[in-house]
């Protein structure tokens, strides 16, 4: 019995009653070598120290500019192009406008700062979090 695998060499299923080819073109040999490139890159561990350094700063202040904004949705009549207002509503606003594109309000209430909270909170545990991939980057030994 031959199985097939994902080399792009044909699969050979015997089972079937005879032989059935199934032709995966090859990847060419600089796609391959780019795969390999960057499943074999390693960020040593002083960048990676760095990376969380600014990363993780960066993602909480955002995160805490979004629960600002989440907070200032339920009072619609805010000026926010005013002093303390904007210094929230400058910065979320460029990322919320294609995102409102993408999820309309639901009901009349804009969840889109709840969907970026939410993204840079995954972002900032999966990354930066205590067994995030940046930190354990950061701790291996050279």
């Amino acid at each position: 019995m031959s199985h097939g695998d994902i080399s792009g060499e044909p699969f050979s299923i015997p089972e079937v009653g005879g032989n059935i080819n199934v032709g995966i073109p090859k990847t060419s040999d600089a796609t391959s070598n780019l795969i390999q490139r960057l499943m074999l890159a390693d960020l040593d561990p002083a960048a990676a120290k760095s990376a969380v350094g600014i990363l993780g700063p960066f993602l909480s202040a955002f995160s805490f500019l979004f629960i600002l904004r989440i907070v200032m949705s339920w009072y619609p009549k805010l000026p926010v192009g005013k002093f303390p207002y904007v210094l929230v509503y400058a910065p979320t606003e460029p990322l919320l406008i294609p995102t409102r594109k993408l999820i309309p309000p639901l009901g009349g209430v804009d969840v889109t700062p709840v969907v970026w909270f939410g993204l840079l909170s995954f972002l900032n545990e999966i990354l930066v979090g205590p067994q995030g991939l940046l930190v354990l980057l950061s701790q291996q030994i050279s």
